[in-house]
Formats: structure tokens, C-alpha cells, sequence
């Protein structure tokens, strides 16, 4: 077996080596990609499909909250003019489409990240109240992780520098069994989630990537995504990652596991995909 094959063996079993979880203990089609991880405690306690009434029912048995401590409801869209965020902020109503996956995977984030969504959430209303006809780059940027983004954790900060310098051959092929071993991506964008029930060519996440202490990784999922929501939920009350420009942008066919093409050091020649890294413009 060569390095990439041996490489694509481990990042296969990635769910089965995680602290904490039971050996064998697959998620149900169609989550068996290693991105739907932060999900998976709540994949396991409810139907491989949207269901609005079990999602509610969980919702409800957490007891999530917004930002300002008003109990989070998922509900049909109504007709009566208020808008999305807006409706949160005033009576915690997140709309909800029956039988729609990207509305039920927005939900699935709510109860994985519940501190950061409530965060965000606060951080459009605020935006709204400050200038309710113009969307600016805070909201774009809100918006831009809300739907595609994702959290870049790795012990080792040099693959968040490969990855911060767009050196996709450095990061997926030289580096490949130190990024199986110890990078992670945890998605947050529920679009992104959509889209990997079906994944294709140039699927590419927002991040923010985390250096995190060694040992971080061995801790249990619980754990992690506590860490993750409570530093990102700050991060935005604080009021950065407020601009679209500076999300890291990550294509996720080349994470180890994703798909078995990348197996192959070829994959990465395609610069379509890979792409390098912005240019500034000569002034």
C-alpha cells in the first residue's frame, strides 16, 4: 500500500477513532462522509431525513436559546412580513420548511452549535437595527459562514499556514498522513451540509482556521464541539470575522476521506479546483 492509499485507509475510519465513539458505529446513508462528524450527535437521535416535528421536539429537550434568552422554536414560514433574522431576534421563531433538507440541516446546526448560531444571529439583528437598508460586508460575512463555513482545527499550526497559503500540494500530498492524523474540518454552513449529500467538483467551505493545544484532538467529540461553539459564539460577539474577504477558502473534495479520487496525487493537479491564492491588484 503506498503513502495516499495508506493515508486514505486511516482518514476512512476516522468516525470509528474518534474519543468517545463506539468502534463500527457508522452513521446511516447518507452521512457516511467524514464532514457530517459534527453532526453526528444529532444524526443519531434523529431520522436519516427531515423531520420538522423531531427536530422541534430536540430543540425543545435542550433547551437552545438566543442571544437574548428567548426559547429557539423552529415553525413554518409564515406570511406576515418580518423577516428572518429579525423574527429571531423578536420571538426566537427559526423558519422551517417541511420535508427541506437545507432548512433541517440549519436546524441540526442550531442544536450542534447552538452559542455561535445564537451569536450570529445577534450579530445580523444588531447590523439590522444599525442600518436596516443596507446590507454591508458584516452581514455578507455572517451570511457567507451561516451558509458555507467551516472551523480548520489542527495541532500543528504550519498545515493551517500551508492552507492559509493556498499550497494545496504541500498540504494534501506531502503532508497527507500528518493532516489525516491531525487537522480537522468541522463544518458549521448548512448549505455546505446540503450540498454534501451530493458532492461535487469545487465544493468549497468559508473558514476560520484554529490552532489548538496538543492533546485537543484525543478529547471526546462532546468536548471538541463545546470548545468550538463557545470560541466561535465569542469571536463573534466580539465582532470579528466580520469580513467575507478574510473566511479561508477550502476545497473540500481535497480533504483526506471525502472522496476516493484524492487518493490519487493527480486530483491535485486540477488548478480549476486547487486554486492558488488571491493576487492583489497594482495599484
Amino acid at each position: 500500500m503506498n503513502r495516499l492509499s495508506a493515508a486514505g485507509a486511516v482518514s476512512g475510519a476516522v468516525l470509528d477513532a474518534l474519543p468517545g465513539s463506539t468502534p463500527g458505529a457508522a452513521l446511516p446513508p447518507p452521512f457516511h462522509n467524514p464532514l457530517f462528524l459534527p453532526l453526528m450527535p444529532q444524526l443519531r437521535q434523529l431520522p436519516p431525513r427531515p423531520d420538522a416535528t423531531a427536530l422541534a421536539a430536540l430543540a425543545a429537550a435542550r433547551d437552545v436559546r438566543t442571544a437574548g434568552g428567548l426559547p429557539l422554536r423552529f415553525v413554518p414560514p409564515p406570511d406576515d412580513g418580518l423577516g428572518y433574522e429579525a423574527r429571531i431576534a423578536a420571538r426566537g421563531e427559526v423558519e422551517t420548511r417541511p420535508d427541506n433538507w437545507h432548512d433541517w440541516f440549519n436546524g441540526l446546526v442550531w442544536l450542534t452549535f447552538p452559542r455561535a448560531k445564537a451569536a450570529l444571529s445577534a450579530r445580523h439583528a444588531a447590523e439590522l437595527d444599525r442600518a436596516a437598508d443596507a446590507r454591508g460586508a458584516v452581514r455578507d460575512a455572517m451570511t457567507h459562514f451561516d451558509e458555507c463555513g467551516a472551523l480548520v482545527v489542527a495541532e500543528d499550526a504550519s498545515l493551517l499556514d500551508l492552507l492559509a497559503g493556498f499550497r494545496w500540494r504541500e498540504l494534501f500530498v506531502d503532508r497527507r498522513p500528518e493532516v489525516v492524523a491531525g487537522l480537522r474540518v468541522f463544518v458549521f454552513g448548512h448549505a455546505t451540509y446540503e450540498a454534501l449529500l451530493a458532492p461535487f467538483r469545487g465544493l468549497t467551505a468559508k473558514c476560520v482556521p484554529l490552532p489548538v493545544a496538543a492533546g485537543w484532538l484525543r478529547r471526546p467529540l462532546a468536548e471538541q464541539l463545546a470548545d468550538l461553539d463557545g470560541r466561535l459564539a465569542a469571536d463573534f460577539a466580539a465582532g470579528r470575522h466580520g469580513d467575507p474577504r478574510a473566511l479561508q477558502p477550502l476545497p473540500l473534495l481535497g480533504v483526506p476521506g471525502v472522496t476516493p479520487a484524492s487518493e490519487d496525487p493527480v486530483y491535485y493537479d486540477d488548478v480549476w479546483q486547487f486554486r492558488p491564492g488571491r493576487r492583489r491588484q497594482r495599484v
